[in-house]
């Protein structure tokens, strides 16, 4: 159990049957009155935030989330498939609960399947692939003045915007928590 007076941010919880994490936290002594601990929440399951006050001295069970290394193979409409390296155990997940995190991942790259009570309710892509350009328009001499980009699309199919001077086949660094470009690989 963690008293409210200990929290720090980053720190996993389950409050009122929610698995929630800590974003921001201020202790907060008034003049007059009792001290209180004002948070700012992010329920790890659906994504939303709340800003709620506790007593130092509440009490709060810790949250255990895992994260475990899988393999991406492949995705077949709505359900993406992974496999654990260890067992060769494979996994089948729902499109809702990916979202947007599998654009530039490509098919046997290394994830994360992030869970509470077993029960997969995030994926964390890897920090930075490498991806091939598939379609770009052809840069134009003379317009790198203020380090002008292009629109481009990857392999996976997702886009990105690139510096002109990338073109088709090229292979080149992306970071996958923005998207944005960072190098040629």
């Amino acid at each position: 159990m963690i008293s409210a007076g200990d929290f720090k941010n980053g720190l996993t919880l389950e409050i009122e049957g929610q698995v929630m994490q800590i974003l921001e936290f201020q202790h907060v002594k008034p003049g007059k009155g009792a001290a209180f601990v004002r948070t700012k929440l992010k329920n790890v399951i659906n994504g939303g935030v709340v800003e709620k006050t506790f007593r130092p001295t509440e009490k709060f069970p810790a949250a255990r989330i895992d994260r475990k290394n899988s393999q991406y193979l492949y995705n077949d409409g709505d359900l993406y498939y992974f496999m654990d390296p260890e067992t060769y155990d494979q996994v089948m997940i729902n499109k809702d609960i990916i979202g947007d995190n599998m654009k530039f991942v490509k098919e046997n790259e290394e994830c994360k399947l992030v869970s509470y009570n077993g029960s997969v309710f995030a994926i964390e892509p890897p920090l930075f692939v490498e991806l091939e350009i598939s379609d770009t328009e052809p840069g134009f001499a003379g317009n790198t003045a203020q380090g002008a980009t292009k629109p481009a699309t990857v392999e996976t199919g997702a886009s990105i915007q690139v510096p002109l001077f990338v073109n088709i086949g090229d292979k080149v660094k992306i970071d996958t928590r923005t998207g944005e470009y960072l190098s040629r690989a």
